[in-house]
């Protein structure tokens, strides 16, 4: 059984905040893994070694560059899923891999139908964030395509995605808006960003 929160997750004060936490999280990743190198390379020929540092730290960062840079710009799918969304709270199951880092999240939307979610783009321990209840959790999204999650309380929206891509039947109900808010592509695949 879920319950739905409010009429869009937009509307809920707390999602808001944890939304532009999110955002300046993720600017926080791009300054930090662009701004040496290019505080290097603006230094070279003033500063003795500013070469030396410069091909340094881009060597470093750039394995994870492009990786935070498109998390920032995706962002505003989080943004997208929680203005048309509503949140539900659910019941759910951390699932673990080996290391003990989270892998997937598992909602049971209706007894015949459980969703494996993948948190994207870092996986992050949900149950571990200022969350009284780790056994439920709040979704805003389409069970289908994926959607947006939060520990109870929504102050910490995370993307998710389906953990098995699969092609969904085009068109039918909530098709069009998982396509307008970038849950979906035209033909049917969840995206995975």
């Amino acid at each position: 059984m879920s319950v739905t929160l409010t009429k869009a997750a937009w509307d809920h004060a707390p999602t808001v905040v944890g939304y532009r936490k999110l955002a300046l999280r993720r600017l926080g990743w791009v300054l930090s893994l662009g701004g040496p190198p290019m505080t290097a390379m603006a230094c070279t020929g003033f500063i003795p070694y500013a070469g030396l540092v410069f091909a340094l730290t881009a060597v470093l960062a750039a394995p994870l560059f492009p990786w935070v840079v498109i998390a920032y710009l995706r962002r505003r799918r989080v943004a997208a899923v929680l203005q048309a969304y509503p949140w539900r709270e659910l019941p759910c199951r951390h699932q673990r891999r080996v290391n003990g880092s989270p892998a997937t999240v598992a909602i049971p939307f209706r007894e015949d139908f459980t969703a494996m979610f993948r948190i994207i783009p870092f996986p992050v321990p949900l149950a571990l964030l200022e969350d009284s209840h780790p056994d439920r959790i709040w979704f805003a999204g389409d069970p289908r395509f994926g959607g947006v999650v939060s520990p109870v309380g929504g102050h910490y929206p995370v993307r998710v995605v389906p953990h098995t891509p699969r092609r969904e039947e085009c068109g039918g109900e909530g098709f069009e808006l998982a396509r307008r808010v970038g849950l979906v592509r035209g033909s049917g695949k969840a995206t995975r960003t």
